[in-house]
This record gives C-alpha cells, structure tokens and sequence, in this order.
C-alpha cells in the first residue's frame, strides 16, 4: 500500500471516529460538517481507484 493510500484510509477512519463522537454528543453542526468530510474523502478515494471498505456513512447512535 503506498502513502497516499494509507493516508487517505486513515483519514477515513479518522473522520469516522470524529463523525460518531459528534454525534454521541449532540453536536448536530459537527457532525454535519465531519459527515461532508467523510463524502469527500470517499469520492476521492473513488476517483483514485482506492478500495474503501468503510461505510460513506456512519450510523447514528
């Protein structure tokens, strides 16, 4: 796996972990704003052909 791809799939795991704690906390902004960011990583790892095994979005609790 090259850096480009590990950094991108620990962006998105990141992003996730950041997404639920959000929303665990009842940070409706925050949790919009990390679930934009969560679509945007997921359409450039699309766009460059990485295979993400993540969910685009993480279920609310």
């Amino acid at each position: 796996m090259d850096a480009f791809t590990a950094g991108l799939l620990q962006r998105i795991r990141a992003t996730q972990s950041d997404l639920r704690q959000a929303r665990e906390a009842g940070d409706d902004f925050l949790a919009e704003v990390e679930q934009a960011e969560l679509e945007d990583l997921q359409r450039l790892a699309a766009e460059h052909g990485v295979p993400v095994s993540v969910p685009a979005s993480v279920p609310a609790s």
